[in-house]
């Protein structure tokens, strides 16, 4: 007695590797990465690589000669250096004291679908578009002490005396202060609208649930609210703390790092260093490349820092 034994199934023939990768898309979606990798390569690795080849250097733009570590010998004397690392974490505190939770309070307000809140919402963004050395010229009419726009204002309420001006650009005392307002103006519709994408995105029926529950609107909010939206608020943390120690180009426009190095923050030093922006001054761009290395260490640093600290997050309630 024989058993016919009959093959339904046959092992697919090996195929070539340039036909598998072609009907996989591979080649498509390579050549469609290609100019952003092009770009990526030209505007961020290239400079990159070319910072540290000049740390060493003592270059000027025209001639470079090799200092070896003297370099790094100058800014660990560097005061000025240090001062405007200081400065810089005192500048990024006070803007992120601020805008974190203002924008987080708008946010609230215009989430409650309210008539007219698109259009709040497009005007509080506004001022995120607008360049920062254009946002510098606004507040320097602003906060001008003469005839400064803010002056005149609390004149007219009796709050100063018109003998007695706030010098807002030359009194060390407040100047942190105009800058920090103008950083907050310029930022903060930004972070409001990640803010809302959040809240868009926590279903109705838990609100719903709360308010048949009796939650009022502070239970809701540290109960349901803050909770869901700790993977946004994450997100809009690291944004705002990079951004605030990477500010300078409306604090160069607004005081230039005056009165004095009060307002001098370290990307406004280094950029002053590297383009010779003092009169009678001449470019370091060797020193300059040091310099924006070492910000760069600490930028990276306090990034770090915060990664750890921000798994904390996850277990608000």
């Amino acid at each position: 007695m024989s058993t016919k034994v009959t093959y339904t199934d046959r092992p697919a023939r090996p195929r070539d590797k340039k036909m598998r990768l072609k009907e996989s898309g591979g080649v498509s979606a390579g050549l469609m990465l290609l100019p952003s990798i092009i770009f990526l390569c030209i505007c961020s690795v290239y400079p990159f690589i070319w910072i540290f080849r000049y740390i060493c250097y003592n270059y000027n733009g025209f001639k470079a000669t090799y200092t070896g570590v003297r370099n790094f010998t100058r800014m660990w004397g560097d005061a000025k250096f240090w001062n405007s690392v200081v400065t810089t974490f005192e500048y990024a505190g006070l803007k992120l004291i601020f805008i974190i939770p203002l924008a987080l309070i708008m946010a609230v307000l215009l989430n409650q679908k309210l008539k007219g809140s698109s259009l709040f919402r497009g005007v509080y963004f506004m001022p995120t578009v607008i360049s920062s050395s254009i946002s510098g010229m606004i507040f320097t009419f602003i906060f001008a002490t003469g005839n400064g726009v803010l002056n005149g204002v609390l004149t007219s309420l009796g709050i100063i005396s018109p003998q007695a001006p706030i010098g807002w650009l030359t009194d060390v005392g407040v100047v942190m202060a105009a800058v920090t307002i103008m950083s907050v103006w310029g930022g903060f519709g930004n972070y409001m609208l990640y803010f809302v994408t959040g809240m868009t995105s926590i279903s109705e029926d838990v609100y719903e649930s709360s308010r048949i529950d009796g939650a009022n609107a502070f239970q809701t909010f540290f109960r349901i609210t803050l909770p869901m939206l700790a993977p946004v608020l994450k997100v809009v943390l690291m944004l705002a703390i990079t951004g605030a120690f990477k500010d300078y180009e409306a604090i160069m426009v607004l005081t230039d790092g005056g009165p004095g190095t009060r307002t001098n923050v370290m990307f406004l030093y280094i950029y002053k260093l590297i383009f010779a922006n003092e009169a009678g001054s001449q470019a370091q761009i060797g020193y300059g490349a040091l310099l924006s290395v070492a910000a760069a260490i600490i930028v990276g640093g306090v990034t770090i820092i915060y990664n750890l600290v921000a798994r904390k997050l996850d277990d608000v309630v």
